[in-house]
């Protein structure tokens, strides 16, 4: 695997590691934002990694190799996930920084919610239906993990 591979995945596997880790630091009563702001800064880094290496900062290359790879995945040809993974990045950082407001703590629960839902959308997807081999199971293994982290606990 050449360097700008390596960079490139390697930087998605960090960020994905790093805002689980910051789901499992709520568990401990720990706001988790160091490491989810850490993991959104390394999916920043793996989507200029992407289009640096894979499209030479091509807007349409990007879109035709997602339209590709949905094919290839789904049979049906469409770059849509592109623009997905765009919402995704926007959502990702909107979070980060606003993890670090006063008013964070006091969001409403359904906004949460939505976000956790579409982050476990996302890794479901990126990190298990398009990976492939033993990745895929560390993606899987990741997303059993977000659930376990926000299965709701009764207290005893």
């Amino acid at each position: 695997m050449d360097a700008g591979a390596l960079l490139t995945r390697g930087t998605v596997w960090l960020a994905l590691t790093l805002y689980v880790g910051g789901e499992i630091a709520r568990l401990f009563n720990r706001t988790g934002r160091l490491l989810n702001t850490a993991g959104c800064t390394a999916f920043l880094a793996h989507v200029a990694c992407a289009f640096h290496f894979y499209h030479s900062w091509n807007h349409s290359a990007a879109y035709a190799a997602t339209a590709h790879q949905t094919a290839d995945t789904f049979g049906w040809n469409s770059g849509l996930g592109l623009y997905i993974n765009y919402l995704f990045a926007a959502i990702w950082l909107t979070d980060a920084v606003w993890s670090w407001s006063n008013k964070y703590a006091t969001r409403p629960a359904w906004i949460t919610r939505a976000i956790r839902t579409f982050f476990w959308f996302m890794m479901v997807n990126g990190a298990v239906i398009f990976a492939q081999g033993p990745l895929r199971w560390f993606g899987l293994l990741l997303s059993v993990v977000l659930i376990a982290c926000w299965w709701p606990r009764r207290k005893v």
